[in-house]
């Protein structure tokens, strides 16, 4: 090797200083990014591993919510940020539907973001006010087609996953409804509560408290088998609806450049605090499920799921 050569200089000093970067990773606060509104499932769920994930890897981890456009603003942001291993993305399936929704981002989420840990997955609930009359899923369907256009669900955004799980939901059973996006879960739920709007398929994790306490009414998961914490409340197939079912992840990435072995300590540090009891007794009391991947198999659900959700935007015909 010619090192008088000033690029082959050049190169090495990098892989050098990169080297010994991932080694010492981290030394310092970790900026956890999370591209959603607070008191969403996105934000609740992360925050409850970081706690825990901070204190396996002796540095602090602070959150910041940067909501808007479907996630992507936040989502810019960190693809942005120097690779590292100190600027982290905390994000769920909403990820992959983003560039359906809107096409022309100044990212390609398959490529300039590396996926880190999978928190695991929930099912989405339809929720409606207590005092709407449906007392069935199938009440709540009749009445939508009996009055079209008539009926309106919150999202916390247009391509959120609540809002493809809302979407899913009412292409099968085929019925008309005014999407209300907001940039936050509260704010969804404030209108729910208030019952200005009419349903919301919310996640597990933010749902059971408000059905527990009677606040509103469970109609229907949005997975395909039901949820232990809701026993009496059907799946879409057992109404008799095909293609209807969804779920929602939650993962976290880092810039796509981030060094592999920043990537795989992050992955084995966070793997370390999902194994722990006390770690999956808090999940399962949000109704989040394990849903144990490496990051090459995150990186290959990420590319599946965009293709998957590129065709279902089209046929809801779905637009920002």
């Amino acid at each position: 090797m010619n090192l008088s050569n000033p690029v082959i200089v050049a190169a090495l000093s990098v892989f050098l200083v990169t080297s010994a970067e991932a080694e010492t990773w981290p030394s310092r606060l970790i900026k956890a990014t999370i591209p959603f509104g607070a008191g969403s499932a996105t934000d609740v769920v992360p925050r409850l591993v970081f706690d825990r994930l901070s204190a396996e890897l002796g540095q602090p981890i602070v959150v910041e919510n940067r909501a808007g456009a479907g996630g992507t603003v936040g989502t810019a942001a960190v693809v942005k940020s120097d690779p590292d291993g100190y600027s982290i993305l905390a994000h769920s399936s909403a990820l992959t539907i983003a560039p359906a929704i809107f096409p022309n981002l100044s990212y390609d989420a398959t490529k300039d973001l590396s996926s880190g840990l999978m928190i695991g997955s929930s099912a989405n609930v339809m929720i409606v006010p207590k005092e709407r009359p449906w007392k069935t899923i199938q009440d709540f369907i009749a009445g939508a087609k009996a009055k079209p256009g008539s009926i309106s669900f919150g999202s916390v955004g247009i391509g959120s996953a609540v809002h493809i799980s809302a979407e899913k939901f009412r292409l099968a059973a085929g019925i008309e409804a005014t999407h209300v996006p907001y940039r936050g879960g509260s704010e969804v739920i404030a209108d729910i509560l208030g019952g200005r709007i009419d349903l919301y398929f919310c996640p597990l994790a933010t749902a059971l408290p408000l059905i527990r306490e009677g606040q509103v009414k469970a109609l229907v998961v949005s997975t395909n088998k039901r949820v232990a914490d809701l026993p009496d409340v059907p799946t879409p197939a057992e109404i008799g609806l095909k293609n209807a079912d969804s779920a929602i992840w939650f993962g976290v990435f880092v810039p796509g450049k981030t060094p592999r072995e920043i990537v795989e300590k992050l992955h084995a540090a966070g793997a370390k605090v999902l194994a722990d009891p006390a770690t999956q007794e808090s999940l399962k009391k949000l109704g989040v499920e394990p849903l144990p991947l490496s990051p090459k198999e995150m990186d290959d659900l990420i590319v599946r799921e965009t293709a998957a959700n590129l065709e279902l935007i089209k046929a809801a015909g779905i637009k920002p």
